[in-house]
């Protein structure tokens, strides 16, 4: 098999004062199936995120990330691609999203949209075309291989859902990858062919006016040449769901031809003038990736982890080791953080064990808002909206289906966002949801909120205020200072100014202040006090001090 390669070309240009729209911005992340359906059918689409954009635009948020609306026969709902260019009509028309576009635009609000490369639905008509035969002109634009002489699969990798990555199929008489399900075969992004055309989907998306994209497993987008067999892990069987958890995923991930890609990806972006792009890193350790990915001024502006996605518990040690790595050197990309996703089970109810306070709600907002980086809040976080009961008859999720009763699963994360506690269905929609609304986020709707001014929505709108107007948290530097077991301390500046954070995450009462300056006073905290800096910090309770006044 010929070793592709691609080109670096249109080098960019530097990015003087590094100060863009999308550097400490605050992005709210839609997921369409979930966020408010406006025809009835029991799922969101694309008019109900227009009709939605007002109370997004009330957050004090810069950005919205949209997940995958594409046409797609949604077995892995709108990860499976089988049209790039096209909306699925499930969530309305081509003009259903320009509308979406220039409604947000006037509300100065980007938009962000996914883009899959890696893999696309076994229904798109390229790899229609490519299981024909292995002589066609799509026929290297997936990644084949023969049967071993015994019929089994080329090597030993594993899918992410769980079972080998290797499907066969009858038309051409070979396996074909899929690193997720085998309705998602894997792209053969080592083919310039594969590459222009990807790129060609950036430009379409791009001259529709979308202001950036979040690339969806971007780690996963290129193999090993050679197929080797991956390694062991060595994980102890305790912590194994699958077999994927089995393996360390040298060869099935993480190549190095990955970056020459993201670099004439970067080049489309900038004939656009100030676009951003973000990627999704998973791994047990991704920092070399993040930082690859992110380096310089020719890749990607920003990458995020699974650092706290999946965190079972958040302490200040964790914490303070997922921010060291970004010590704004020069050179290095910029960060960005989520706490919560439709992919990973709520923060709140892994972080609470199960308690669902509206107190740890705020305490885990806040300390996102501290961080210095772009940060995610993911549609209900606003809400305190904690993990959703779903019963396994329920469940959608082939993920959920396949782990269960073993994880949270993602149908959980997953359900509609309640907006009104006096219509049927939360208000999301006039019929019963694709998944069923859970009791508990009933109690914590919209209307509800607005009416209560201790709300958890009206205290998310108080901090991304207060980030919004103070640069020394939204671009400010970050250095982790001296204090107790259990307590992180952060101080943000920028300039002459400076903003002190501080959070006890235990369970215990912490004797402690910082040594300060005097006439420094609490701005914001998670109790609703306000007064000079206390030196008794209640269980899970954090506090912002400014130290002197913003210019």
């Amino acid at each position: 098999m010929p070793r592709y390669y691609s080109p670096i070309i249109n080098p960019h240009p530097t990015e003087e004062g590094k100060d863009y729209w999308w550097r400490g911005a605050s992005i709210y992340h839609v997921y369409p199936r979930s966020f408010l359906d406006s025809d009835g059918d029991g799922v969101g689409d694309i008019k109900g995120i227009t009709e939605g954009l007002d109370h997004i635009a009330s957050l004090e948020v810069d950005a919205i990330w949209i997940s995958p609306f594409f046409k797609s026969p949604m077995r892995d709902f709108g990860y499976d691609v089988s049209d790039y260019c096209s909306v699925d009509p499930l969530f309305g028309r081509m003009e259903d999203f320009e509308e979406l576009i220039e409604k947000a635009h006037a509300l100065n609000l980007k938009i962000i949209i996914d883009q899959v490369y890696s893999h696309t639905s076994d229904e798109h008509d390229w790899f229609r075309e490519s299981r024909q035969d292995q002589n066609n002109p799509k026929a290297d634009w997936y990644v084949w291989r023969d049967a071993k002489p015994d019929g089994s699969p080329p090597n030993n990798w594993q899918s992410y859902f769980g079972g080998p990555a290797w499907q066969w199929d009858g038309y051409r008489r070979q396996y074909y990858l899929h690193n997720f399900l085998p309705c998602q075969p894997d792209l053969n992004v080592h083919n310039p062919e594969v590459q222009d055309a990807l790129l060609d989907v950036a430009r379409f998306w791009l001259e529709k006016g979308v202001d950036g994209f979040r690339l969806d497993a971007v780690n996963f987008m290129m193999h090993d040449l050679a197929f080797r067999d991956n390694p062991p892990s060595g994980l102890p069987m305790q912590f194994v769901t699958r077999p994927f958890d089995m393996q360390r995923h040298d060869y099935n991930r993480s190549h190095p031809g990955i970056v020459i890609f993201l670099e004439r990806l970067r080049s489309v972006l900038d004939e656009y003038g100030i676009k951003f792009t973000v990627a999704e890193v998973a791994g047990p350790e991704p920092i070399t990736e993040l930082m690859a990915f992110t380096e310089g001024d020719r890749r990607l502006n920003s990458a995020y982890s699974f650092d706290f996605l999946y965190l079972p518990e958040l302490t200040a040690d964790v914490t303070e080791r997922a921010l060291s790595y970004w010590n704004e050197e020069d050179g290095q990309g910029w960060p960005s953080w989520a706490f919560s996703n439709h992919d990973a089970p709520r923060a709140l109810t892994r972080w609470s064990h199960g308690a669902n306070t509206e107190g740890h709600a705020k305490l885990y907002l806040l300390l996102l808002a501290s961080l210095r980086g772009n940060i995610f809040i993911y549609q209900g976080e606003e809400l305190a909206l904690p993990q959703a009961n779903v019963p396994f008859e329920f469940l959608q999720d082939p993920e959920a289906i396949e782990n269960w009763p073993h994880t949270l699963g993602r149908d959980g994360a997953r359900t509609a966002m309640p907006w009104n506690s006096h219509v049927p269905f939360g208000g999301f929609s006039n019929k019963d949801p694709w998944l069923p609304i859970d009791d508990a986020h009933l109690e914590r709707t919209i209307d509800k909120q607005e009416a209560q001014l201790s709300s958890t929505l009206h205290f998310t709108r108080k901090i991304m205020k207060v980030r919004q107007a103070t640069r020394s948290l939204r671009v400010g530097s970050l250095n982790v200072l001296p204090s107790p077991d259990g307590v992180l301390a952060i101080m943000r500046g920028h300039g002459d100014t400076r903003v002190l954070c501080i959070f006890n995450l235990t369970n215990e009462v912490k004797f402690w202040a910082p040594e300060i300056e005097d006439g420094m006073a609490v701005i914001v905290d998670s109790h609703g006090y306000m007064g000079s800096v206390p030196g008794v910090l209640p269980p899970m309770y954090g506090y912002w001090a400014q130290i002197c006044e913003e210019a």
